[in-house]
């Protein structure tokens, strides 16, 4: 069936979630750079960067439950909640100067979301079951 194929508004939302965390995210290493270039600026902008970023992967998963709760997968909110775990991690080692924690856990981070937005964006998010005989 045609339309069992096309992703439902559920999916799509998840989907404007995890592209908009994945552009706030790949902005953090280029204003982590800014700064430690010498340009002390560079480090508001990767603070302010972070809280976007953080904020985004909280709505991420409100939007992720909405995809379990009416597609019935569960795997988009099991690796929102990964990843935004992660990242909170990550958020608050980067407050408490604790960089042997903060770099590795960002780049780490950095690549679970581009993760998810390939896997987000290479398949339909539809309901679990639907099409089946």
């Amino acid at each position: 069936m045609l339309t069992a194929s096309r992703t439902t508004p559920a999916g799509w939302t998840l989907r404007a979630a995890v592209s908009a965390h994945a552009v706030a995210i790949a902005g953090q290493p280029v204003f982590a750079g800014v700064y430690l270039s010498g340009d002390y600026a560079g480090l508001g902008l990767h603070a302010a960067g972070a809280d976007v970023a953080t904020s985004i992967g909280y709505l991420q998963v409100i939007a992720a439950i909405v995809v379990w709760v009416r597609l019935r997968q569960a795997w988009p909110f099991v690796a929102t909640m990964a990843v935004v775990a992660a990242e909170t991690v990550q958020y608050f080692a980067g407050l408490d100067g604790a960089l042997w924690l903060h770099l590795p856990l960002g780049v780490t981070t950095v690549v679970a979301v581009v993760v998810q937005f390939i896997d987000v964006w290479r398949r339909p998010l539809v309901r679990e079951g639907a099409g089946r005989a």
